[in-house]
């Protein structure tokens, strides 16, 4: 396994992450366990939750996922084995995640109480790096780098404010290091801008969605990432499955996502089935698994800290795993390259 800095940090985290958004809903807390083991097992240092999760989101299941890291930290005992990332939700109108039932925004208030909750369902005494789950104020579409721009309005809570909130929880020793989630161009900018202007704490890192029919980050962000070491945590490398091929035409196999939740529409985009088949038609070409040829692209990206894989089975968190031991030719990636060309991010 690589490791790469986190940042500006001295932190180093593992090339391919851990995302954990299914503990909790699609797996148990044994079956968190087993992943959490066998990942550490095989080098991922790298742990990502959220106060969501898991994923779908809902009242009666909000902070399991958490509570099952946690569990697992305080039965292994090897917190300082692992880098441990988690989220505070941006402006919602879900109203289960503080505590008097009023809806969640990146006020003050909201992320101490935040912080707090996930310290205790996490049972440590500080989250390694703490991230902006998505903006507090309105945006153009979820993620904050659409194909097609819509003007957005609404209330919203200042950068500055929610910057300086997390200055506390930094100062205060609960929180090492921050970073963005489903952030623009001009966010990102906006907050680096008021962090050195203002000697308030850089963001590190910005997760934002990327993958082979959703590559948006490049256009905007990826000079970003790199020119001011912000480098990005890429979750859904597979397109939330569909990059496996296992949903192609029309399949719906028993026990996954889109049969449980119907929830996976960002890749159900007009051009996504065409621009799907083509990548995994040139993994069978090649001789590739077409989930680790996914990984393996995103894995080699420059601007790329690492890449959040997710899996319910042990089977597939291996496949994941082994991903990055595939180094993909300049003839593959050219091909890679060339199909993109044609298809040009149908699932933003």
């Amino acid at each position: 396994m690589d490791y790469r800095q986190l940042g500006r940090t001295d932190l180093r985290v593992s090339a391919i992450g851990l995302g954990t958004m299914t503990f909790g809903e699609q797996n148990t807390e044994a079956e968190g366990h087993a992943q959490m083991d066998y990942a550490l097992d095989h080098g991922i240092n790298f742990l990502d939750a959220a106060e969501l999760y898991p994923i779908p989101p809902k009242a009666e299941t909000q902070g399991r996922t958490e509570e099952i890291i946690g569990s697992w930290l305080k039965a292994r005992g090897n917190r300082d084995k692992v880098i441990l990332a988690s989220k505070v939700v941006g402006r919602s109108d879900s109203t289960w995640f503080r505590d008097d039932g009023r809806p969640a925004t990146l006020a003050r208030a909201d992320v101490l109480e935040a912080v707090d909750k996930s310290l205790k369902r996490l049972g440590t005494d500080y989250i390694d790096h703490y991230q902006v789950h998505w903006p507090d104020r309105a945006v153009s579409a979820f993620g904050s780098v659409p194909t097609v721009f819509h003007p957005a309005d609404g209330p919203e809570v200042p950068i500055a404010e929610t910057l300086e909130t997390l200055d506390e929880v930094v100062k205060a020793g609960k929180v090492r290091h921050i970073g963005l989630s489903n952030e623009s161009p001009w966010g990102t900018m906006t907050w680096l801008t008021l962090a050195d202007t203002r000697t308030l704490p850089r963001v590190q890192s910005i997760q934002n969605a990327y993958s082979l029919v959703n590559r948006t980050f490049e256009t905007g962000l990826a000079e970003i990432a790199m020119r001011e070491d912000v480098g990005l945590l890429a979750y859904s490398p597979l397109a939330q499955g569909y990059l496996t091929g296992k949903y192609r035409d029309g399949a719906l196999p028993e026990g996954s996502r889109k049969a449980l939740f119907d929830r996976l529409q960002r890749y159900e985009k007009p051009g996504a089935d065409t621009a799907v088949a083509a990548y995994v038609d040139l993994a069978a070409e090649v001789g590739l698994d077409p989930a680790q040829m996914a990984i393996a692209f995103a894995v080699d990206r420059p601007f790329v800290t690492s890449v959040l894989i997710g899996a319910t089975t042990m089977e597939q968190l291996g496949t994941n795993i082994r991903a990055f031991d595939i180094k993909l030719s300049p003839e593959i990636t050219e091909r890679i390259d060339a199909i993109h060309q044609i298809h040009q991010n149908p699932c933003p």
